[in-house]
């Protein structure tokens, strides 16, 4: 049987600044959407899928469903870890497994991140990329 390839989780570590606090007090919601898009870069960047090389490929890449789940409450000076991982593949389709970790080690939000691979010229879906495909076998 063959060996399970380990799928890549990336951690982006970051601080929570006064200017992302809302009236309550705490992190605003939309700015924990804000923080997972900055894991999702962070692992696209580890993968070396940059703008240019699916630019090069003709095609880009666009969010259209991410479902989130606010855990615990962030607050100004907290370090923050966001992590990023592979979850599923389909032909054009994929969904990123997202989590974000305060420094206690306590969950204060997780995602799944649908995105989907798309020509760049007529806007339509096209298959993923081997590029791509590769991180989710």
């Amino acid at each position: 049987m063959p060996k399970e390839q380990s799928l890549m989780e990336t951690r982006l570590d970051i601080i929570v600044r006064s200017t992302e606090i809302d009236v309550n007090g705490h992190v605003n919601n939309a700015k924990y959407l804000e923080y997972l898009e900055w894991g999702r870069e962070e692992w696209y960047e580890q993968s070396e899928l940059f703008y240019d090389t699916f630019g090069a490929m003709g095609i880009q890449t666009v969010t259209v469903n991410i479902n989130i789940n606010y855990k615990k409450e962030c607050t100004q000076g907290e370090h923050l870890t966001v992590t990023c991982r592979p979850d599923k593949m389909g032909r054009s389709s994929y969904v990123l497994k997202q989590e974000i970790i305060n420094q206690q080690g306590e969950l204060c939000a997780d995602a799944l991140v649908t995105s989907v691979t798309m020509d760049s010229t007529t806007r339509k879906s096209v298959e993923a990329p081997e590029a791509l495909r590769k991180h989710f076998s």
